[in-house]
C-alpha cells in the first residue's frame, strides 16, 4: 500500500475515533455500560409487592446495599441521593432511590418503611429473604457479612458502600463510590435523563 494511502486511512480512523469520543459521556462515576451482572432484582417492597428494574422504566434507579442500623455509610449514602435529587430540581422526580436491605432479620417492613421516611416519601425499601439477598449480593458482585457484637445477640454488618446507578431503560450504566458527594452524583444523573 503506498505512503500517501495508508496516511489517508490513518487520518480517516483517528479522526473517526475522535468523533466517536466525542458522544461519549464523561461520568463522575465509574462506567460499565455493557456490564454483564447487576441486571435486575425480585424482591418484595415494605408493602410486599413484588418490584425489579422494569417497574421503574422511564426513572433513573440508584441502587444501594445496606442496612437500617448502619452508623454511617448507610445514612450518609441515601442522604446524598436525596440531595442530589433536589439538585436536579423537578428532573429530581425522575430518580428512584432504591435500599436493599442486607439485615431482613432486624429490617422488618415496618423499620424499613420509618427509615426510608427519613430520605424521601419517593424512596423505596427492598427486603428478601436471606437466600435471596444472599444470591442478588452475589449477582450484583456486593459483598456483606455479619460481624458478632461484645454482648450476645449483637451485630453490625460490614458491607460494600457504593451506589448502581441504572439508566430510564434499566440498564446498568454506573458504579458510584462512597462519598462521592451529591453534586458529582446530580452531574450523572442528569446526563442519563438527557439520554432518555
Amino acid at each position: 500500500m503506498p505512503m500517501q494511502r495508508r496516511l489517508v486511512l490513518a487520518t480517516f480512523a483517528a479522526a473517526a475515533l475522535a468523533a466517536c469520543g466525542e458522544n461519549k459521556p464523561q461520568f463522575n462515576a465509574i462506567d460499565l455500560t455493557g456490564a454483564d451482572y447487576a441486571k435486575d432484582f425480585s424482591l418484595p417492597d415494605t408493602d410486599g409487592k413484588v418490584r425489579s428494574l422494569s417497574d421503574f422504566r422511564g426513572k433513573v434507579p440508584v441502587v444501594f446495599f445496606g442496612y437500617t442500623q448502619c452508623p454511617d455509610v448507610c445514612p450518609t449514602t441515601l442522604a446524598e441521593i436525596a440531595q442530589a435529587k433536589q439538585i436536579l430540581g423537578a428532573d429530581g422526580a425522575k430518580v428512584q432511590g432504591i435500599f436493599i436491605t442486607v439485615d431482613p432479620e432486624r429490617d422488618t417492613p415496618q423499620v424499613l418503611k420509618a427509615y426510608m421516611a427519613n430520605f424521601g416519601p419517593d424512596f423505596i425499601a427492598l427486603r428478601g429473604t436471606p437466600e435471596q439477598i444472599a444470591t442478588l449480593a452475589k449477582d450484583f458482585k456486593v459483598y456483606y457479612k455479619k460481624v458478632e457484637g461484645k454482648r450476645p445477640g449483637t451485630y453490625t454488618m460490614d458491607h460494600s458502600a457504593a451506589s448502581f446507578v441504572y439508566d430510564t431503560q434499566g440498564r446498568l450504566r454506573l458504579y458510584t463510590r462512597y462519598g462521592s458527594g451529591p453534586q458529582a452524583l446530580a452531574g450523572d444523573l442528569k446526563q442519563l435523563l438527557a439520554q432518555a
